[in-house]
């Protein structure tokens, strides 16, 4: 008779959920921090986390909102750090250039917009419009009610609608898609 290992399944499980959701989560974690390298930090950070509680975790269908939640508060908590406002990161090397995959014209100038929001707010537009959370899924995630979830929304897009230029808006630009 075989005993099974409970380590070798937690194993197997999380690969398979690692495996499944990583590219989606990634892009969740690059809109959030607005480069690769801290995207990438982001996303290992939070499975990292998420493997150690993996046994405590009995909803497997909250998986994402656990990651995202985890993502969120890691990106918070290195803009509190002083020394984190003193670096700028970037997706270019001094020698060569970078391209970026999910740049496709006005959304990508779009999302340079977005970067420069206060963490709180670019969390909000991310998980609304990017990852199409409810409020209340979004409240969830970030551990704030959904009130101050449409207030941080609504500065977010009234500070985008302030800085962006009427190029981006697609209701205005005259094109009749």
């Amino acid at each position: 008779m075989g005993v099974q290992d409970p380590r070798g399944t937690k194993d197997a499980e999380f690969s398979a959920y690692m495996a499944a959701r990583q590219a989606a989560l990634y892009r969740t974690a690059y809109l959030l921090a607005g480069d690769h390298a801290t995207a990438e930090d982001l996303l290992q950070n939070a499975f990292a986390k998420l493997y150690l509680s993996w046994d405590r975790v009995r909803d497997r269908e909250a998986l994402d909102g656990y990651v995202r939640r985890v993502m969120v508060n890691d990106h918070s908590s290195l803009w509190r750090r002083a020394w984190k406002r003193r670096e700028r990161s970037t997706d270019r090397m001094p020698e060569s250039g970078v391209a970026d995959t999910y740049d496709d014209g006005v959304g990508g100038a779009l999302w340079d917009f977005v970067q420069t929001l206060p963490p709180k707010q670019r969390a909000v537009v991310v998980l609304r419009y990017y990852e199409q959370l409810s409020e209340a899924e979004i409240a969830d995630v970030l551990g704030i009610s959904p009130g101050t979830v449409k207030s941080q929304a609504s500065r977010a897009l009234a500070a985008l609608r302030a800085r962006a230029p009427q190029s981006l808006n697609p209701h205005e630009s005259g094109d009749d898609r």
